[in-house]
């Protein structure tokens, strides 16, 4: 189960997704001016995930059996498990964890930052095997 986590399309998702995860996380700072933080973090999700859609299809699974369609919502469905997993360790970390750990500085960014990395290798298989397959 190690094997796909040892290769250069995983390396290549690593990048795409951390360049698609710097837009999630600013976006959110961004989206928090006008919204409460639980709906800056799905906004900025969502707003991440279809900048990871874009380079995943260009840059990691460039060969793909799917349709364009097809990739699409499967890449979404993959993604609303993500966004999920994204969201509760947001909140459980923000108003939780790091409370209770005694920090207040950067708490909101700390706990988003978390939440986001949480999806990476369960998205990964999601978009190999299914979404890109």
């Amino acid at each position: 189960m190690i094997q796909p986590f040892m290769s250069r399309q995983f390396l290549a998702f690593l990048l795409t997704g951390g360049t698609a995860a710097l837009v999630n996380f600013v976006t959110r700072i961004i989206y928090n001016m006008w919204v409460g933080f639980s709906t800056a973090v799905v906004l900025a999700y969502l707003t991440g995930m279809v900048t990871a859609y874009v380079l995943a299809r260009i840059f990691v699974f460039k060969v793909s059996t799917q349709t364009l369609q097809r990739s699409i919502l499967l890449f979404a469905l993959v993604n609303l498990l993500a966004i999920v997993q994204t969201w509760a360790v947001s909140l459980l970390m923000a108003y939780s964890v790091l409370p209770t750990l005694g920090v207040s500085l950067f708490r909101l960014e700390i706990a988003h930052a978390v939440g986001i990395v949480i999806p990476v290798f369960t998205s990964f298989l999601g978009h190999k095997y299914w979404s890109f397959r």
